[in-house]
This record gives C-alpha cells, sequence and structure tokens, in this order.
C-alpha cells in the first residue's frame, strides 16, 4: 500500500509540528545516526549474557529515545 501526503518533495522532509527542512541538514543526519546506533544497541541487547550490561544498555535506550 502506497501513502502519499501531497505535500511534495522538493528536498525537504517534515518534521513533528509541520516544519519543514532539507534532508541534507545535519539535524536529520543526527536523527539517522541515533537511529542506527539504537538499532545496534538493541542487538547488542539480545546478544549479551550478563543482566548488568543489558540493563545499563536499556538506560542508554531510554536516554537516547525519551531523552530521560
Amino acid at each position: 500500500m502506497k501513502i502519499y501526503t501531497k505535500t511534495g518533495d522538493k528536498g525537504e522532509t517534515g518534521l513533528f509540528g509541520g516544519e519543514r527542512i532539507s534532508k541534507d541538514s545535519l539535524r536529520i543526519s543526527a536523527y539517522g545516526t541515533i537511529d542506527e546506533l539504537n538499532a545496534f544497541i538493541g542487538l547488542a541487547i539480545t546478544e549479551v549474557k550478563d543482566s548488568g550490561v543489558k540493563s545499563e544498555l536499556l538506560k542508554i535506550q531510554n536516554h537516547l529515545i525519551l531523552g530521560n
């Protein structure tokens, strides 16, 4: 199923709240980097056996995503 927003692309992307910024902005790049780090940490959590390490990795994930 395809979803069309009818806002066009023009090299921009929409942010929460309606602001539009360039897709090559540092802000968008940072979002992607944080998302990749979060995915890597999630994979590490599935492989780590030590519960203390898992707990610390979960804290890092929460901090990355929620800012807590």
